[in-house]
């Protein structure tokens, strides 16, 4: 089993790898305010049961990607409670890619999904 299980993890870091980016876009550009990474970190371990997030700690390296992309805005302010927080939101130009991702994704998705269903009888 040790092979199979480390087989799966593999597969389950590439898969994640490939579609943090999307999730992360996707969930600031829903988000009616800005979002520091606990809070967008939280949101993903609710909303998809920890399956793509494996550390908050990874999500900072892609948030400074989107942003270096011009897809995130982001701000530090100050918190009462400890360190100053960098606020993250999606830029007009990331939702528009983000609906070009969406698109991919979906396409993707549906083959997928139709090879590992097989022929049709």
């Amino acid at each position: 089993m040790d092979g199979i299980d480390s087989h799966r993890k593999k597969f389950e870091r590439e898969l994640s790898a490939g579609t943090v980016s999307l999730v992360l876009l996707a969930v600031l550009a829903r988000s009616p305010e800005p979002l520091y990474g606990y809070q967008i970190a939280k949101q993903l371990e609710r909303d998809g049961d920890g399956v793509l997030i494996g550390k908050q700690s990874a999500l900072y390296p892609v948030l400074r990607n989107l942003c270096a992309a011009g897809l995130l805005d982001s701000e530090v302010e100050p918190s009462v409670t400890g360190p100053p927080r960098r606020y993250y939101r999606a830029t007009e130009l990331g939702r528009a890619v983000l609906r070009e991702w969406e698109a991919a994704w979906s396409a993707t998705r549906t083959f997928v999904d139709t090879i590992l269903e097989g022929p049709k009888p």
